[in-house]
């Protein structure tokens, strides 16, 4: 990924975003220069930096002539984050109150989506999470896990050997490389698997009879790892 389209994320339109880098490559420019430089004709590098100004990721110095400077990349994303978690406080404080999670089963789909439900789970945990899944998914939610584990929640997880987290119990098995199973709390469990990018899959439930069954599922995977290791002894 690079540069101009992380920067998009970050709130810049696609020419804002060019023309940041190409301040930052160069330093403090004219628009001409820029526009020089870009090959963006004037008046939109002068909407853009106009746009990065308001912003906040590029100086205005008009002194003889008006020149820009970009921001720090850390400063501008630092203030970004900053407003957007304002803004998100304030939307969790204005919207209607939750409604209790469907006792249904819903389909996630995608993998970001997937790996937000996992985050939430593991951080609105109270008691204890069961995991398995491979070593590589395990590492992109290592830090909810620490957290989890700095709050005193119990942590079991089931994953290969290449992964350790100081706290939890773990237990070694290979696994298939994108499935995952997640219980928290024995009262919603997450199920499926990020084979496919955007249309990877996972069910999620509430739904007691459901948890239970993957619990015991779990259970009987750490009896079945148990016995391997006493063979091999």
């Amino acid at each position: 990924m690079d540069a101009s389209t992380l920067l998009m994320r970050f709130g810049l339109t696609n020419q804002e975003a060019r023309v940041y880098c190409t301040l930052c490559a160069e330093g403090e420019m004219t628009g001409y220069e820029v526009a020089k430089a870009t090959g963006i004709s004037r008046s939109n590098v002068y909407t853009a930096l106009a746009g990065l100004v308001e912003k906040g990721a590029a100086y205005l110095s008009a002194e003889n002539v008006t020149r820009y400077m970009p921001v720090p990349a850390k400063e501008f994303c630092d203030s970004r984050i900053s407003a957007l978690q304002r803004d998100r406080d304030e939307l969790i404080r204005v919207l209607p109150a939750r409604v209790e999670d469907s006792e249904g089963y819903l389909t996630i789909v995608g993998e970001t989506n997937i790996l937000a439900r996992m985050r939430a789970m593991i951080t609105g945990a109270q008691m204890r999470i069961y995991a398995s899944m491979s070593a590589q998914i395990m590492e992109r939610v290592r830090p909810e896990l620490e957290d989890a584990l700095a709050r005193g929640l119990k942590v079991v997880l089931i994953t290969e050997k290449s992964f350790a987290l100081e706290g939890a119990v773990v237990w070694y098995s290979e696994k298939k490389q994108r499935q995952i199973r997640l219980i928290v709390d024995s009262s919603c469990v997450l199920t499926g698997d990020l084979d496919d990018g955007e249309y990877s899959t996972c069910l999620y439930s509430r739904k007691k009879n459901l948890t239970d069954l993957f619990k015991e599922d779990l259970k009987n995977e750490i009896r079945l790892i148990q016995l391997t290791e006493g063979r091999e002894e």
